[in-house]
């Protein structure tokens, strides 16, 4: 039992409260929380006491040793006046100081000698890089046209008009209308849209003969007709579309061309910016050649081929259709973190007697490039004669140049295709509502539209600036 101030006796074991300055009652015989728990008096000098005794819990300061007073804690802020710790067990006389003794002149080459394999290394560098800059061809180039579409240059560009599908089975009619190209503030637009149902649902003729604006002197291309007989699949095309080249005003024989423009956004769009010659100097398609810049699909990236992340550049060349060797001069590119119709992009191509590239924004990001370093028809490997049993004949080895068929004048297309049977939207991929070898492919691909139009969101190839470039050294054909 213990007595009070107040002579009251508590019983053994209890505790009291006693009012704090702050009325908060404390627990005797509990340690004053406004001190450091590490035991650290930092709040008063050392020595000193506060009101209420000394922490019990505290080391006392004669057994503490001389470096725990002033340091760091996990509270406050360090004070002024730090001491370092010091051992005592390491006498000053004896800390061993190597520095001191007597070196080594070997030594130094442990030091140098790295250092002269640096600036060496830098040296051979600069050598390797000097050389390869010097190495670099550098050529001059005439301006042949710089098309910034204040409006549209018939002097130039020519619409084509067909309905044909230009080889590939397309399910486009190109038009000559304002309605699928036209130029609109400073930028060309060459957009989809769907046919005339009305053109589609009854029998029609399509003759653009009668009319003379059919840009092809052959008659497939010209006509079309929707018979709608039980049983009977032909239809017009399903859709309308542009197509424009340039072969009336701007043509080179080696240069570059650069293209800026946004691709469209559209299940089964195909957006191409291509090159064709001007004459089948060596023979028909694709004996003479033909460059592909960019060709890309509307679909998302979520299509089994790559949608419009995704772009590729080829040269079609070979003796026929059978042994084209496209496949030999054919390269992707994906997009870095984007699509190709989410905003502008270059699309450039710099061709001359030696090589070809094409490339997205700069020359550095190169696509597809293919050195004319040994003769075409020697790297095609084509065979002596094709599936029916007709000699295959080399006309590109007579001319001397290694860039054959690539070394005549060429005009460039810009064009939005729809669909197609070639291929190029492979079968039974991402939901494609057409078969290639079937003769109901315009048809299914019609009956389908509630699938694939309302994807069509930004359906237009929009061009912000067309440049051609010649080469004119005046060596072109060294």
């Amino acid at each position: 039992m213990e007595q009070d101030l107040g002579g009251n006796r508590q019983p053994a074991g209890s505790f009291s409260f006693v009012p704090t300055a702050n009325g908060t009652p404390s627990r005797s015989g509990t340690p004053n929380t406004d001190r450091n728990p590490f035991g650290d008096e930092r709040l008063e000098p050392h020595g000193s006491q506060q009101a209420g005794g000394a922490n019990p819990f505290a080391s006392p300061n004669i057994s503490r040793p001389a470096s725990s007073f002033d340091s760091s804690s996990a509270l406050g802020s360090q004070p002024r006046g730090q001491r370092y710790f010091h051992s005592r067990r390491v006498k000053k006389d004896e800390v061993e100081k190597p520095w001191l003794s007597k070196v080594d002149p070997k030594e130094k080459w442990v030091t140098i000698l790295p250092i002269i394999g640096i600036f060496v290394g830098l040296a051979i560098s600069a050598v390797l890089i000097w050389d390869g800059l010097r190495s670099v061809v550098k050529h001059k180039y005439c301006l042949v046209l710089e098309d910034n579409f204040d409006k549209f240059n018939t002097d130039v560009w020519t619409k084509e008009v067909q309905v044909g599908g230009f080889g590939n089975g397309e399910f486009e009619q190109t038009t000559n209308t304002d309605e699928n190209v036209y130029v609109e503030n400073g930028h060309l637009f060459i957009k989809p849209t769907l046919q005339d149902a009305s053109l589609i649902t009854k029998d029609n003729v399509m003759n653009l003969l009668k009319d003379g604006s059919c840009t092809s002197k052959t008659w497939s291309d010209c006509v079309a007709a929707t018979n709608t007989t039980v049983g009977n699949s032909t239809i017009v095309p399903p859709t309308r579309s542009g197509r424009i080249n340039s072969k009336k005003g701007a043509t080179i024989r080696y240069g570059r061309v650069e293209v800026v423009a946004k691709l469209p956004q559209g299940d089964w769009l195909w957006p191409a910016i291509w090159m064709l010659p001007v004459e089948d100097t060596y023979g028909p398609w694709p004996l003479s050649g033909e460059i592909d810049i960019m060709e890309s699909r509307g679909n998302n990236r979520s299509y089994a081929q790559g949608g419009n992340n995704i772009i590729s550049s080829a040269l079609h060349w070979g003796p026929d259709v059978a042994n084209d060797a496209w496949w030999r001069t054919n390269v992707k590119r994906e997009a870095l973190h984007t699509t190709y119709s989410s905003g502008f992009n270059t699309f450039g191509l710099e061709w001359s007697q030696k090589y070809l590239f094409t490339y997205v924004n700069t020359r550095l990001l190169q696509v597809l490039y293919t050195n004319f370093d040994e003769p075409l028809w020697d790297r095609g490997n084509f065979p002596a004669a094709n599936s029916n049993g007709t000699r295959l004949e080399d006309v590109w080895s007579q001319t001397g140049r290694y860039s054959t068929p690539f070394d005549q004048e060429f005009y460039l297309i810009l064009n939005v295709a729809v669909g197609g049977t070639n291929g190029w939207f492979a079968d039974s991929k991402s939901n494609k509502p057409w078969l290639d070898a079937s003769a109901n492919a315009k048809k299914d691909f019609w009956n389908t539209q509630d699938t694939w139009f309302p994807t069509w969101k930004s359906p237009a190839l929009e061009v912000s600036k067309v440049s051609m470039w010649q080469q004119c050294d005046g060596n072109e054909d060294l």
